[in-house]
């Protein structure tokens, strides 16, 4: 595949040359391959064809091609599902990052939409992570992003995301208010715990409501009341039904560290039973000022969580 990738030079790039912009760009991509590209003339500012590393200012186009560029296969299959004057909802699909990784640059949610769209400069205005699928904001443009971002509190009034669980929950509806923090005993870095009574953390609190209940697993409704990383699975864990498929919150994070070191088996992935967590983000209420509030949703399960709940009996809300 020949990639091609289009940036422009923002304020805080302004005087970079041109090697110190694009060696982070591509984390895996070794500066001999920067300066082949160079020499091939194979990078373009403003349309121009350049050959040096030179100084950059910020609001030119920067575009380069990559031939024959490889990176980790992700789910490509975005879904459009509705727009506003400034504000798209888009469908993300499990198993695709929202934006760069150190394995995956090019087909992220981000660029994905960007190249894909009528809508070239696109931002994100909140983030999923890379396993959970479902509705998720962006604006059609840095302006909008700059606008809404800061009040997302305002603007989106309800988040509701759909998860199924290990076990069967000894209630049908429960809250979860305390503190969130990275722990700091474990060797997973981005793991959050919930803090004991004494120690800093940020406050959270999560609804939770039994919508079905199977051979040993229950699909649960997830009521955001705060965003903080990891929140609902990190809750779910603590409570003592962990998401299904989480390699990080379920098994002691045993999978997460051999996906690290790609290590995991086949065997390892019989016992994950799901290629991806089923944790879906099913619905969001939004508010626009001067316009009514809109309900989104978003029915469009995965395959894999679809799969999953007709072998043990769940039953996914009409």
């Amino acid at each position: 595949m020949d990639a091609l990738f289009k940036s422009q030079i923002d304020i805080k790039s302004n005087g970079m040359t041109l090697l110190q912009y694009l060696l982070p760009s591509i984390p895996y991509l070794a500066d001999e391959q920067w300066q082949a590209l160079l020499v091939e003339g194979a990078i373009e500012i403003d349309g121009v064809v350049v050959h040096e590393d030179v100084i950059l200012i910020s609001g030119q186009h920067l575009q380069y091609t990559i031939a024959n560029y490889e990176e980790g296969q992700v789910n490509t299959q975005w879904q459009f599902l509705w727009e506003c004057e400034e504000i798209i909802a888009i469908h993300k699909p499990a198993n695709l990052p929202v934006s760069r990784t150190t394995r995956n640059v090019y087909n992220t949610l981000i660029q994905l939409v960007r190249r894909e769209s009528a809508w070239p400069d696109a931002h994100l205005l909140h983030r999923l992570d890379l396993e959970t699928s479902g509705i998720i904001l962006l604006s059609k443009d840095k302006a909008g992003a700059s606008q809404w971002q800061p009040r997302l509190k305002e603007l989106i009034e309800q988040k509701i995301y759909h998860a199924v669980v290990y076990g069967h929950p000894d209630w049908l509806e429960t809250e979860l208010q305390c503190k969130l923090n990275t722990r700091q005993d474990s060797p997973i870095r981005c793991q959050m715990h919930v803090c004991m009574e004494g120690e800093k953390g940020k406050a959270s609190h999560t609804r939770f409501k039994v919508l079905s209940s199977g051979a040993g697993y229950s699909l649960l409704e997830c009521e955001l009341l705060s965003g903080r990383k990891h929140q609902i699975r990190a809750h779910l864990a603590h409570l003592g039904h962990p998401i299904v498929g989480d390699k990080i919150y379920a098994n002691d994070g045993t999978f997460y560290l051999k996906r690290l070191q790609d290590a995991v088996s086949d065997e390892d992935r019989s016992r994950l039973k799901t290629p991806h967590h089923l944790l879906h983000a099913h619905q969001l209420k939004i508010s626009i000022p001067n316009h009514p509030s809109h309900i989104l949703v978003d029915k469009d399960y995965p395959e894999a969580f679809q799969d999953f709940c007709l072998a043990v009996g769940l039953f996914l809300p009409e």
